[in-house]
């Protein structure tokens, strides 16, 4: 007996487990009593609850489902699109201590604060609230693209049209399988007309029966109930239970993929050996080395201006907590991406190929590799990591709305008032996700995004904790300037019909051949091409065209070979300035044109902020002492005596020069603590030793 296309025992599962989270939820809504209570948790949480909403926050579905589809895409190097925050966790153990010792409610706050600005607040809180959107789009895409996997229609039900596309698809999956052993005249056009209906979408390696639309709405309305109902403290006690369920979907698939490849021998014997490089090599991968480092760079400038930090790390009840919670929660989920790795390249070794769309490979995995009960105990796990995410998220989302944008325009209503007014925000955010994903509909994109975007605020963030010649107007036409390039531009080229079909816009990397030198597979010894599995041959690889200004390109009729083409996707406005000087972008690789976008998105608002507060006024002197006193003043045991030193140090706010890195300077970086080098330097040490667990495991035979 099925339901919505599942098993009647997965279908119980998966409803035990939202009844749960909705009674949590309307437990916890008797406990509210005010607005620190509902957004921040009344700062009293311990480091029990600190860990798991430090994990479960920064622990999504579709960060697994980012991983694996890009493992399945491209081999190894394809985790970097997630795994390169790796590399950033160090630097938590600074943006959680500063995010408690401000002693703020949102980021929007700082803005306000910082720089004598509600404007800027608010501009803030829409900027987040509409990247909030994006978010909860990436949660439903990720939770309906598995569902759809789970609920394959039997082929006997296809519509025509329907089983033409599949047809089609599989003619496709044989044809790009023999390119890199040449095609026939004949096939390469045939092929060419596939490969431009695939970028279209037209292609189906299998039908649903999931309306993904539908699910989107369900899915929003029970994450929404209970973040309503129980608001921040919903969201840490479900995220303690979620991190559980994370855990499990983590690893579940592992197994039996491996059983039945036959090991992690026979993993490498159908896994080709490229795909194994931690690093992918420029010809083989969109994640080079240094395309990796470009991210990372762009990464760290985009991390400080998530929504929840503010909240998660003020929740805590001192900053050694907030400290403690955020590194370890933060660490865990890194050992348990590696996990997320390996399924992603056993997903090469048993499903290569089969998929028309990579973002729906785990859901695929779990209708082939599960049994009955835990199908439905994995789409909790995906249900859960996704939860835990966004119901922290919109807690944050409703503070800005509430304290940045609301709360200043209609002040002195009751705390009940904001608090009912807050809930319909976090309604509003939900839904508001649905059209996101229903837009985008491509996991990468949206990643790719959200890499980048939160830059446009991140680089006057960081400068604004250790900079006090940042000025509020440097801020203002920075962030315009940077959203004209990040956001409009990019979204606006793509609709304009005359820039889509521009020649100028349609530009293409050349295509090429190269041979590389890798271990023969099974299907090479049998096929004659090597005599054993593991053998060193020279294998021809067929590197196809990109786009260089759009994210993909494709012919507008894929029936006529002669069809002008038109641009897809995100227009890059950083290549496009980049070309301005001359720089050929068709002549060098993806992987250096995608770090060159990354390197801009990095670099461009710290030059702008730097030059242009040189050039404009000043904030006033005695907001800034306050700001500052406050900020090197570490938080206290409680809350009568933390407010009464805050109070000392801002009337005695010059006792902190001697303490300064550079004394008398602008520059507000006091001199490290024992505590400073262990917590950055240590963490450091963990980076090396994930790194060291990952490469033993993409090794071992």
């Amino acid at each position: 007996m099925t339901i919505m296309g599942l098993h009647i025992i997965d279908f119980l599962i998966i409803l035990f487990y939202l009844i749960t989270m909705l009674w949590i939820g309307n437990r916890l809504s008797k406990r509210m009593k005010d607005t620190g209570d509902f957004y921040i948790g009344g700062r009293r949480l311990g480091k029990f609850y600190q860990f798991f909403l430090n994990f479960g926050n920064s622990t999504n579905a579709d960060q697994a489902v980012a991983v694996s589809r890009e493992i399945y895409r491209q081999g190894i190097g394809g985790m970097w699109i997630q795994y390169l925050v790796l590399f950033l966790t160090p630097f938590y153990w600074f943006t959680a201590m500063l995010y408690r010792r401000v002693r703020l409610i949102t980021v929007g706050d700082f803005f306000s604060e910082r720089f004598e600005s509600k404007f800027l607040g608010a501009a803030f809180a829409v900027f987040t609230l509409l990247m909030s959107v994006i978010g909860g789009g990436v949660g439903y895409m990720v939770a309906g693209k598995t569902m759809m996997a789970l609920t394959p229609k039997p082929a006997i039900e296809y519509t025509v049209a329907e089983r033409q596309n599949v047809e089609m698809y599989q003619e496709y999956r044989d044809l790009k399988t023999r390119l890199n052993h040449g095609l026939t005249p004949e096939e390469k056009i045939r092929y060419d007309e596939l490969d431009s209906r695939n970028k279209k979408g037209e292609l189906k390696s299998f039908i649903s029966y999931t309306n993904p639309v539908l699910f989107y709405f369900i899915y929003a309305i029970i994450v929404g109930l209970y973040t309503i109902l129980g608001g921040f403290m919903a969201a840490v006690v479900t995220d303690a239970i979620q991190g559980v369920l994370i855990i499990i979907f983590s690893l579940i698939l592992i197994p039996s993929g491996l059983n039945m490849l036959g090991g992690f021998s026979g993993l490498h014997a159908k896994v080709p050996e490229y795909m194994f490089q931690l690093f992918g090599s420029v010809a083989t991968s969109e994640y080079a080395w240094y395309t990796v480092v470009a991210m990372v760079i762009s990464n760290l400038v985009s991390i400080i201006a998530t929504a929840p930090s503010m909240s998660i790390a003020g929740s805590a009840k001192d900053e050694m907590t907030a400290r403690f919670g955020t590194i370890v929660g933060m660490f865990f989920k890194r050992f348990i991406m590696i996990a997320w790795a390996l399924t992603g390249l056993i997903a090469v070794g048993l499903f290569a190929g089969q998929l028309h769309d990579p973002d729906l490979i785990w859901g695929f995995m779990t209708n082939q590799l599960l049994s009955v009960g835990m199908i439905g105990l994995m789409l909790s796990g995906i249900l859960a990591a996704n939860m835990s995410t966004l119901d922290a998220g919109a807690v944050a989302n409703s503070a800005l709305f509430i304290k940045n944008i609301y709360q200043p325009l209609l002040p002195d209503r009751s705390e009940k008032h904001y608090i009912n007014v807050g809930r319909v925000i976090i309604a509003l955010s939900m839904f508001g996700g649905i059209g996101a994903a229903v837009y985008i509909d491509n996991l990468l994109v949206l990643f790719k995004y959200f890499i980048s975007l939160p830059a446009i605020f991140g680089a006057a963030i960081w400068l604004g904790f250790v900079w006090r010649r940042l000025t509020k107007w440097a801020v203002i036409i920075q962030t315009i300037i940077c959203t004209l390039i990040y956001i409009v531009i990019p979204n606006v080229f793509p609709t304009i019909h005359s820039i889509r079909t521009s020649e100028r816009f349609l530009l293409e990397t050349p295509a090429q051949e190269t041979v590389i030198n890798t271990g023969a597979l099974a299907e090479d010894v049998s096929a004659g091409r090597a005599q054993y599995v593991g053998q060193t041959i020279k294998k021809r690889y067929v590197i196809e065209p990109t786009g260089v200004f759009f994210e993909t390109v494709a012919r507008q009729n894929p029936d006529d070979p002669n069809s002008p083409k038109i641009g897809l996707g995100r227009f890059h406005a950083e290549l496009w300035i980049i070309s301005w000087f001359g720089v050929d972008l068709s002549r060098i690789p993806k992987a250096a044109s995608v770090a060159l976008r990354f390197a801009f998105d990095a670099i461009f608002p710290f030059i702008l902020l730097f030059l242009l507060s040189l050039i404009t006024r000043r904030n006033s002197s005695q907001t800034l002492n306050v700001f500052y006193a406050r900020m090197h003043t570490p938080v206290q045991r409680t809350l009568e005596e933390d407010a009464r030193l805050v109070a000392e140090n801002v009337q005695n706010h010059q006792k902190f020069e001697k303490d300064k890195i550079w004394p008398g300077s602008d520059w507000e970086i006091l001199k490290p603590s024992w505590l400073d080098y262990l917590g950055f330097f240590g963490s450091w040490v963990i980076v090396g030793i994930i790194i060291l667990v990952l490469w033993m495991v993409v090794t071992l035979y």
